[in-house]
């Protein structure tokens, strides 16, 4: 390919695509590459995306309609004590309650492959070019300036700039030589068991909730917690995932043998945890055994933190820059946090002819500045159960799945919630509304099983007069948030004075105020719970019935 191009976006995996659709609609001529002969074979197994991702990610994923396997409510962790005594704890602080629940979800579980299809093709109907079967080995050099990339083909694509989104694994950003190759203990090994079973039993045994297993070294359940790691078991539509994960090393003179531990343990465990040995064996089927690694840690090491993420022509995005969440091992919402900010520099650089490392260092700075991206790769609580394990402290144990996946994760991500809502906001009062019918929407298209390029959806027939004046409700409370939130944006000394400087001590709040407000608040769940319920499915009913028109922006 003798072309030149403005863009080469290296990487079709999750913040790839997004990168490439920004500037093929800006104008740029944008050439994406792919290492695998289809689109998302590199990335087959599921996550569950969390809400933030959506909310506050690219506009087109948050107003479009993404394949999604099933929306989450939240997580159950089982702690468990003694598995042959059935002795087992179990927090589930951290869920949407109903009646919000599964409307308003906690995140999204998604297959990678198709979730990572639907961006490509987005990208591609916005202008990107898409190259498949072809590996970036290297970048073209000039005065130090990166311009274009070496294939494995030895096609040199020339560019004015490279976007490298390659992941975790990829080694263009270590020959390019911004980084250098993660270290082992930052590294996270994941086995993941991927069964099929009929939904209607997925909907029974595990409704809308990840369940997290987290026990001590002894009992041979769940992977040795170097680094604190544990064992996962998500559902989607109508299959579920098992994963455990470990560090790749634990220290330099103890390196386990990783894969006959995972064996062992995932044995021992569905043989003994009675819910799975009970309610999921008998009516789930191993469909495929997977592998995956992932650089959990680079964001609590100082030196790899700090390391570059950009060059004279060239941005590291999402894993490749080292961004993945530390505590919910998901590097989704990151990849297109990082993805859009890349893009947009990359936009400003072409357009003034100025491709330097000094002006890329926007880059940098607003991947520092950004709230979200910062707590996500900070996070110390499953860093943190290493210590819980090594001296067997329960109380250590529960503060820390509490902490990190339980209702005590307020205590650090209000802060950097509020302060990504209120920039937000602030941009566009109507991006509230716009969240809300997300939601809706969402679920609608999960429960009709239809998306963006899938086949035409049959809805359930419902004219119903009393259907249409709630349609007619829906969107008038929407309306009347939209002018409440447009009169306050009027109002920005008030903003300025008194809401910014209260959501930059929300975390503080919310550690003084927790240990009183959730057992309250515990009690007011369990008391509404029957009139939760009846509110609930009168939702869902009309969400079902509901013209999908009334959901879309």
């Amino acid at each position: 390919m003798d072309e030149e191009f403005d863009v080469i976006v290296v990487g079709a995996g999750f913040g790839g695509p997004v990168a490439a659709r920004i500037c093929a609609k800006a104008g740029l001529k944008t050439l994406m590459i792919e290492r695998s002969e289809n689109v998302g074979d590199k990335v087959i197994s599921g996550l569950t995306i969390p809400f933030y991702g959506f909310l506050f990610g690219p506009e087109f994923i948050r107003d479009g309609n993404p394949p999604i396997e099933r929306p989450s409510d939240g997580i159950i962790n089982y702690i468990i004590k003694d598995i042959e005594k059935g002795d087992i704890e179990i927090d589930d602080s951290l869920r949407v309650p109903k009646p919000f629940s599964p409307i308003i979800a906690f995140g999204y579980n998604a297959y990678c492959k198709p979730f990572c299809e639907w961006e490509v093709r987005k990208a591609v109907d916005a202008g990107a070019i898409l190259k498949k079967s072809t590996t970036a080995i290297d970048v073209i050099r000039e005065d130090k300036y990166v311009k274009g990339i070496i294939t494995d083909k030895g096609e040199r694509i020339r560019s004015k700039i490279v976007i490298d989104a390659e992941g975790s694994k990829g080694l263009l950003a270590v020959k390019a030589g911004i980084r250098e190759k993660y270290r082992p203990e930052t590294i996270s090994l994941a086995d993941t068991y991927d069964y099929v079973m009929l939904k209607e039993y997925v909907d029974k045994i595990f409704g809308y909730s990840v369940k997290m297993c987290w026990g001590w070294d002894e009992q041979r359940i769940a992977p040795p917690l170097g680094y604190g790691n544990g064992l996962m078991v998500w559902p989607y539509r109508n299959s579920i995932h098992f994963m455990q994960d470990q560090c790749l090393r634990i220290n330099e003179s103890h390196i386990p043998n990783l894969n006959k531990l995972f064996k062992e343990y995932h044995s021992n465990i569905t043989q003994k945890l009675p819910w799975w040995k009970n309610l999921v064996e008998p009516r789930a089927k191993l469909r495929a055994r997977m592998w995956d690694g992932f650089e959990i840690y680079v964001g609590l090491n100082k030196e790899l933190r700090n390391m570059p993420n950009h060059i004279d022509g060239m941005i590291l995005i999402g894993d490749a820059a080292g961004l993945e969440s530390t505590e919910l091992c998901d590097g989704v919402p990151a990849a297109w946090f990082s993805a859009e900010i890349a893009a947009n520099v990359a936009i400003d650089a072409i357009h003034t002819n100025n491709t330097s490392k000094l002006f890329l260092k926007k880059y940098d700075r607003k991947i520092k500045r950004h709230p979200i991206i910062q707590w996500s790769i900070s996070g110390r609580n499953r860093f943190n159960l290493r210590t819980a394990q090594k001296e067997h402290d329960l109380k250590k144990l529960r503060k820390y799945i509490h902490n990190g996946w339980g209702l005590g994760s307020l205590t650090h991500f209000m802060t950097p919630f509020f302060k990504m809502l209120l920039s937000d906001v602030n941009k566009d009062p109507t991006i509230i509304t716009k969240w809300i019918k997300m939601f809706f929407r969402y679920y609608q298209n999960w429960f009709y099983e239809s998306y963006d390029y899938s086949s035409i959806r049959k809805f359930r027939e419902a004219t119903s007069k009393k259907l249409k004046k709630m349609e007619m409700k829906f969107t008038r409370y929407l309306r009347l948030i939209d002018s409440l939130l447009k009169s306050l944006k009027k109002r920005k000394k008030l903003l300025s004075a008194i809401v910014v400087p209260f959501s930059n001590s929300l975390n503080n709040l919310m550690k003084k105020t927790l240990p009183i407000f959730e057992p309250i608040y515990s009690f007011i769940l369990k008391l509404l719970n029957p009139i939760s319920n009846r509110l609930n499915i009168k939702i869902l009913k009309f969400v079902e019935y509901a013209n999908p028109s009334v959901f879309h922006t």
